[in-house]
């Protein structure tokens, strides 16, 4: 069972949050997530625990507890969705885009 752990403090570590979660069951995984650039905590993490079960009662157990000051949220993880390459302006040639027509020829009011 994957899990998602939000509302953490921001100096829990990946080693503490296994240990939170080890007391309901055996943890296969558990990862805090961290900003890219600076390396410090974003304040939510990942749990994976093979027992659907003992992930159920870490959930039910851990939910609203307060850690260092703050009440986790614990909630079962969704699947992540797929991400598609390029964004920007438009996926390039086809697709529309920004504002003048193509058609040179004719009329008297082209910009070209």
């Amino acid at each position: 069972m994957n899990i998602y752990v939000s509302n953490l403090s921001f100096n829990t570590s990946d080693a503490e949050l296994q240990d939170l979660f080890s007391q309901f069951g055996e943890v296969a995984s558990a990862k805090v997530i961290t900003d890219r650039e600076t390396g410090r905590s974003r304040g939510f993490g990942f749990v994976e625990m093979p027992s659907d079960d003992e992930g159920k009662a870490a959930m039910s157990g851990l939910n609203n507890k307060e850690v260092e000051g703050r009440a986790m949220s614990v909630s079962v993880a969704k699947e992540r969705e797929a991400r598609t390459g390029g964004g920007g302006f438009g996926g390039g040639r086809s697709g529309g885009g920004g504002g003048y027509s193509s058609n040179r020829g004719g009329g008297g009011n082209s910009r070209w």
